[in-house]
């Protein structure tokens, strides 16, 4: 894990409707933003999270995202009952959240909602509802709630991001540290911003101060309209120092309508493992620069081997995007829908081609992944999904697996193909397509192997597990917790 994604922590806001407005008239600062956040703070929502949390006795305290509010409760809690704690649900996580329809659809971030067994969205006004979840993106920390009201509910509309521009003014409402709803005011300070978080990194940046317990609030342009959900902040300390970043509006509109009308998203697939073109690599293949996503390996039958792309290609355009960076052909390919024919223009031995190609489902590539791999180590079976073993999906070595990730089919181990937010996994820096080889003193050759290794290190008091995970042909130790 980098050191920027170390220190990134969460932090939101609130948000708005589906459909996008026109663009933002560039304008002073005002002289008081007391009639915007007195119109918009009724539709911004505090969320509390509560989850089952049996005996454990001192030892078996529950972890928590650096500075939680509920570190120090719960340590005076164990040392208090030890053995004898109750069995009770008990809160868990703080957020924020916004509605963005007068029927109670509420949006905030996957990470604030995740693996809760029950969601408590609180109304600007003390009532509490609870929520069920719709459906959740964690690819890009997206969340739909929906709450059950006796009346129409408060709500705000979703604006325009792509016309939203560097020095203009935003403000943001939100839950910071449980204190309830908080108003602060700022600037965009940058647009597009990769903060290694996900695959489709697009964040806006902006100094408007937000910290713990914004998580899911929305970022409001002049207007009104909710340009952004807050999402993370870059912080040495813990708390704000200025350097905060939102989803676009652009973005979370389409996600959010995909799990509105599907109960998940359902993005488009080209088929296709890419890494960057360097300078050596451009040299190599005689381009004329860098730019482009160059074709690392073709998934087999998928969309573009069908239309004819192949390992070595450069794609420089795709559906009229010029593709100047590798990290662009992610997120276009994904906001393009499935099934949609689109030209992708590549260079093949300094040839310009351009193929159609027939986008399938990216959702329904991995579903099909995950049912071949099983739960019994890669034979059919019960569907396996992210996080079954410490977070990670793993699947014996195989020349499809091995061909899409571009290794050797006579390694040994297990390959990661999943590795879910948030968990042991992702902490200690493993990522799909690295090669478990053993765990603790073990090889492993199956899933099950490491289950059973994991189990063991439990039954002895451990909190902690050895995994030896080879990279790019480098084997590394990496310690993985096992706490529950």
């Amino acid at each position: 894990m980098t050191k920027l994604r170390a220190i990134l922590t969460a932090a939101v806001l609130l948000g708005g409707q589906l459909a996008l407005s026109g663009p933002v008239a560039a304008r002073g600062a005002p002289d008081s933003f007391a009639d915007l956040a007195e119109r918009l703070a009724p539709a911004v929502v505090s969320i509390t999270t509560e989850s089952f949390m049996p005996n454990m006795g001192k030892e078996g305290m529950p972890e928590f995202p650096e500075g939680s509010p509920f570190e120090d409760l719960f340590r005076q809690f164990f040392e208090r009952y030890g053995d004898s704690a109750p069995q009770e649900r008990i809160p868990v996580a703080l957020g924020s959240g916004f509605i963005i329809d007068p029927n109670g659809y509420v949006v905030t971030n996957n990470h604030v909602i995740e693996q809760a067994d029950a969601i408590i969205v609180r109304l600007d006004n003390g009532r509490e509802l609870e929520a069920t979840v719709v459906g959740v993106d964690p690819k890009t920390d997206i969340a739909l709630l929906k709450v059950e009201a006796d009346e129409p509910l408060p709500y705000v509309n979703f604006g325009d991001s792509s016309v939203v521009r560097v020095g203009d003014w935003v403000l943001a409402i939100g839950n910071p540290f449980g204190f309830g709803n908080s108003v602060t005011a700022g600037i965009i300070s940058a647009r597009q911003r990769d903060i290694q978080s996900g695959p489709y990194d697009d964040y806006l940046q902006t100094d408007a101060p937000i910290n713990r317990g914004n998580s899911g609030g929305p970022l409001f342009n002049m207007d009104g309209e909710v340009v952004g959900v807050n999402t993370a902040i870059y912080s040495p300390s813990g708390g704000s120092v200025g350097i905060g970043f939102a989803v676009p509006s652009t973005l979370v509109t389409r996600i959010v309508g995909q799990l509105r009308d599907f109960g998940r998203t359902k993005r488009g697939w080209l088929g296709v493992r890419i890494q960057a073109v360097t300078p050596e690599i451009a040299e190599g293949f005689g381009l004329p620069d860098s730019g482009g996503a160059l074709v690392a390996s073709v998934t087999p039958d998928g969309p573009a081997e069908r239309a004819g792309l192949e390992s070595g290609d450069v794609i420089v355009r795709f559906d009229d995007n010029p593709i100047d960076e590798m990290r662009e052909l992610p997120r276009v390919v994904a906001d393009t829908d499935v099934g949609q024919t689109v030209e992708v223009v590549i260079i093949r031995n300094g040839q310009e081609m351009t193929f159609d190609v027939e986008l399938g489902e990216l959702e329904a590539f991995e579903d099909q992944l995950a049912a071949e791999m099983g739960s019994d180590g890669g034979m059919t079976g019960t569907k396996k999904t992210p996080g079954d073993v410490l977070g990670m999906d793993l699947v014996p070595m195989n020349a499809e697996i091995a061909q899409q990730y571009g290794l050797d089919p006579a390694s040994e181990g297990l390959v990661v193909v999943a590795v879910a937010p948030g968990s042991p996994a992702e902490r200690a820096d493993i990522a799909p397509g690295d090669i478990v080889l053993q765990v603790g003193q073990s090889p492993v050759s199956a899933p099950g192997d490491v289950s059973s290794e994991v189990d063991a290190a439990r039954d002895r008091g451990a909190k902690s597990v050895v995994v030896l995970v080879e990279r790019a042909g480098d084997a590394e130790f990496r310690a993985v917790s096992i706490a529950e």
